[in-house]
């Protein structure tokens, strides 16, 4: 079993091949290749490497699915006895991408 730990968009995702993950918005049209080069965990064939912070030489490839927003979610903020009411919404953008493989040079 094959498992990275990858940061992107000031997170960090545990990942594996073939396997899709919600990332912060990143640019790319569908279908185009993302290459992440910050990987600090590699799992492979029994072999352990960890980074200090990132592994040198090791690469996880992607393939971008889709670019979209999430749900709606609704800010509101009152204040009591002053008459202040304001409700606003925001849509987080995200970036859905299919890992492909691990490149170890």
């Amino acid at each position: 079993m094959e498992l990275a730990v990858i940061q992107t968009g000031g997170k960090q995702y545990l990942v594996s091949p073939k396997t899709q993950i919600k990332i912060e918005k990143i640019e790319g049209k569908e279908k185009e290749e993302v290459i992440f080069d910050k990987v600090l965990f590699l799992a492979r064939n029994g072999e352990i490497k960890i980074g200090t912070p990132y592994l040198e030489n090791v690469k996880v490839v992607g393939e971008i699915v889709k670019q979209g927003k999430s749900k709606k979610i609704t800010i509101l903020k009152f204040k009591r006895k002053t008459r202040y009411k304001k409700k606003i919404g925001h849509r987080q953008p995200f970036t859905e991408v299919k890992i492909k493989e691990f490149i170890v040079k």
